[in-house]
């Protein structure tokens, strides 16, 4: 009985299974036909608005159209979008990848700390290098700067190889001269700014210069640029011209245009020549500044004029008269002068006995006795007198004497009036300056006396009618003590 009505359930779940497939099949053939209309329709072209919607105007197929949205691009490429989000920190933009680049401000431009509201605007389309496709947070990293860089180099490169100019804007000072913009941050060094050297560099900031490129290393990502070079091009022909005209020996007027540590230049009108550091003063001196300054006007010698290399050099104590030559002229051997100790030396000391005059007290002629230094005897800066046992003016050498000095001798010229024979009693001591001046008190006395013995005798009531005059009204320094 059970098996009967296994038997039937089972005959009956099959029909109802069957009915179910027969059902499926046709409501497949159903859609079939309705897909095939609707294929149809979207080819259709009815003029019912209605069906107008479902007309395909894309001429693709909608995978096609997707892909064709999706900016296919590896890192380092160039890639073009439009700028959609402006923000302190980067801007965003679109360039129809699945999500929106990111340019990090450092990013925008060649200049430093620019800010990104000044440097772009929204919607405006830019051009960017890919940096990173997708960095440790999902973004995408782009760069406009670099983009600027890869398209700079390529006009720059053509530049150097034709020896063509470029321009820029100097945007910024840095150690050691001035960044350039020129679609990259070249380098302008601060000796080839200008044909003489500039002080201020900061004043050419924001100014358009035109430089020639005197190196270029891509790998380095660096632009070295001239505009000395650029000038003096142009001034070739003005130079050459002025060269050819001067003459050497010639005294020549001009401007203190800059110091160095070696010397100054000074601008002649057409172009500068240098006055070396030993040129520029009869006596020793550290710095040029010690002897002249930026914008003094002053009158020079041509030493030296090189016409292949464009160089002028200049004498500012060939001007001037030579204190050798003064010194010779008004000393003679055997004569007393006074000095400072300016140094010590194992063979001896130098003197200063005049500006910009040493003389050198071999250690020979230190002392009597035997001294094995200079410092036995002499130290720094210590004043005395020494005698002059020897003047050669074309070596430029005084040859002094401390142990001859106190021996004694005629005092030179220029001490004379303090130091002469007036100056000494019958016994030889120095009495001092103080006696001459009392000397000629009493030489004016004396005059004043006649004077007064003249006016007595020519008008005797006058001395009638004068006052006597008391011991106790004489003044207390007419007063002669008693011997």
């Amino acid at each position: 009985m059970s098996d009967n009505v296994s038997t039937t359930v089972s005959d009956s779940e099959q029909e109802q299974n069957s009915a179910t497939v027969s059902e499926d099949v046709t409501t497949t053939e159903a859609i079939t036909p309705t897909i095939e209309s609707n294929e149809s329709a979207i080819t259709d072209t009815s003029d019912d608005p209605d069906e107008a919607i479902a007309v395909n105007d894309l001429g693709m197929s909608f995978a096609d159209a997707i892909n064709t949205t999706v900016v296919e691009f590896d890192d380092g490429d160039l890639v073009k979008g439009t700028v959609v989000k402006i923000d302190k920190d980067e801007v965003l933009l679109d360039i129809g990848f699945k999500s929106e680049g990111v340019i990090p401000a450092k990013e925008l431009s060649i200049r430093n700390d620019v800010d990104p509201f000044d440097e772009v605007e929204l919607g405006q389309e830019l051009e960017v290098l890919v940096l990173t496709k997708e960095d440790k947070d999902g973004r995408l990293i782009l760069s406009k700067k670099r983009a600027q860089y890869e398209k700079a180099w390529a006009n720059i490169e053509a530049i150097k190889q034709a020896d063509g100019v470029v321009k820029g804007m100097a945007i910024e000072v840095v150690k050691g001269g001035v960044i350039v913009d020129i679609g990259l941050r070249g380098f302008l060094p601060a000796s080839l700014v200008d044909t003489r050297r500039v002080r201020d560099l900061a004043s050419f900031v924001g100014k358009e210069v035109e430089c020639k490129i005197l190196e270029l290393d891509r790998n380095r990502n660096n632009v070295v640029l001239s505009r000395r070079a650029f000038l003096e091009e142009n001034q070739k022909g003005n130079r050459d011209s002025f060269l050819v005209n001067l003459k050497v020996g010639e005294i020549k007027e001009g401007v203190i245009s800059s110091l160095v540590p070696f010397g100054a230049f000074v601008d002649l009108g057409g172009m500068d020549g240098l006055v070396h550091v030993s040129e520029l003063s009869w006596k020793h001196i550290d710095s040029p500044g010690q002897v002249v300054k930026v914008g003094d006007q002053v009158k020079v010698k041509v030493l030296e004029v090189d016409m292949d290399r464009e160089r002028i050099s200049l004498s500012l104590k060939a001007t001037e008269r030579d204190p050798w030559t003064e010194f010779a002229e008004g000393h003679q051997i055997g004569e007393l002068v006074y000095g400072r100790v300016s140094k010590v030396v194992p063979f001896g000391s130098f003197i200063q006995i005049g500006e910009g005059i040493e003389g050198l007290v071999h250690i020979s002629e230190m002392a009597e006795h035997h001294v094995d230094s200079a410092e036995q005897v002499v130290q720094p800066n210590e004043e005395l007198w020494v005698k002059i046992i020897e003047i050669d003016l074309e070596r430029r050498r005084i040859s002094l004497s401390i142990k001859q000095a106190a021996e004694g001798g005629v005092v030179a010229a220029e001490y004379a009036d303090v130091y002469g024979e007036h100056a000494y009693d019958e016994q030889g001591n120095f009495i001092g300056e103080a006696e001459a001046p009392a000397a000629e008190s009493s030489v004016e006395a004396s005059e004043q006396a006649a004077e007064s013995s003249e006016a007595v005798e020519s008008n005797p009531e006058a001395v009638e009618a004068a006052p006597e005059v008391t011991e106790a009204e004489v003044p207390e320094e007419e007063v002669t003590p008693e011997a």
